[in-house]
């Protein structure tokens, strides 16, 4: 399965992907710096920051810049991550900056449309954390 992640919202689109890994689905996610996070900048900015700077950079926790890796963090928050199954159904789980070749059958995720003006893109929280798009 593969879903296009344009101007989607990034709980309703984690939460669809990690109940389809449970069933024991493949889900491939493209378009991920098009995910769309809604509410006050400078409050997600704010919560994105305080995350990227807990912990240790040798100890941890680690939390991703890249914006794939991010919508792949979010989708593991949904699973049972530590338990056998939660491991497997995340295993199934792929994200991708873009679009790459060769997936053409894209799942339409029907959502209702964006009816605020204040949200953010993955996008703009990526480069706000500090992430070396250049080199992708």
């Amino acid at each position: 399965m593969i879903i296009d992640g344009k101007n989607k919202i990034l709980g309703r689109i984690a939460s669809f992907a990690a109940k389809k890994a449970l069933e024991g689905e493949k889900v491939e996610i493209i378009n991920c710096e098009e995910i769309i996070i809604t509410g006050n900048k400078k409050m997600s900015l704010k919560k994105f920051k305080e995350r990227r700077d807990r912990g240790d950079p040798h100890k941890g926790p680690y939390y991703p810049r890249m914006s794939d890796r991010i919508v792949r963090r979010a989708i593991r928050g949904m699973l049972p991550y530590k338990q056998e199954k939660g491991k497997v159904a995340f295993s199934k789980i792929k994200c991708f900056i873009g679009t790459p070749k060769g997936m053409e059958e894209v799942i339409k995720l029907e959502t209702r449309p964006i009816r605020t003006k204040d949200f953010l893109r993955i996008k703009q929280i990526s480069n706000f954390l500090g992430a070396k798009t250049n080199g992708r």
